[in-house]
């Protein structure tokens, strides 16, 4: 009952987030729109920071409620299969939002054959200039490295999940170890995901 209630806790918190996204993003649309007719750089700055505020703020909300019951962050019911399939660590890979960004630069999916020519200036990347682009690319290799330690973290801990003999505690009637085990290995998940949400809050 308590998870269940813990899933529905997460489902509208997830929901409240994307309306804010949806206003979120309407703002920004009509600040850009804006800055392109009279340059009003501290207003974009100011809608940016609010941006990363929430983010920040939504990220912290779902470590705690991961605490409570991770489950709905790693396997959300709501969510179709082929949903499932694509979350890493209770979300969106932090790379994908710096992909996002090459993407909506203008940038084709081939990075890596065009950085040299923007990083030297003999070509532009839409709005970002050569030492932003160093910036982005900077973020995007740590993240990346990162990304791939939590990986195997998780995967870890898994294995170690896999190791013990649950199976065998359950034949033996022991249910108050095997209970005791999937929460340890629950509160586990829930510190890489706070980790996962921590690395992803720096993008």
């Amino acid at each position: 009952m308590a998870a269940a209630r813990d899933q529905s806790n997460e489902r509208c918190h997830y929901q409240e987030w994307m309306h804010l996204q949806e206003e979120e993003l309407s703002e920004l649309t009509q600040a850009a729109a804006a800055a392109a007719c009279a340059a009003n750089d501290a207003e974009l700055s100011r809608l940016v920071d609010k941006v990363i505020r929430h983010f920040e703020e939504y990220t912290r909300q779902r470590h705690v409620m991961a605490m409570a019951d991770v489950s709905p962050y790693y396997a959300p019911t709501w969510c179709t299969s082929l949903e499932r399939s694509v979350l890493w660590i209770g979300g969106c890979r932090p790379s994908s939002y710096i992909r996002l960004i090459y993407a909506l630069c203008g940038l084709d999916l081939d990075l890596e054959s065009h950085l040299s020519d923007f990083l030297t200036g003999e070509s532009s990347l839409g709005q970002l200039s050569p030492r932003q682009l160093v910036s982005v690319d900077g973020l995007h290799q740590r993240t990346i490295r990162e990304e791939r330690a939590l990986s195997t973290k998780l995967a870890t801990l898994q294995e170690d999940l896999l190791d013990n003999p649950i199976a065998a505690m359950v034949v033996a009637g022991e249910e108050g170890d095997v209970e005791g085990a999937l929460d340890k290995h629950g509160r586990e998940m829930a510190g890489v995901m706070g980790e996962r949400m921590a690395e992803g809050g720096d993008v």
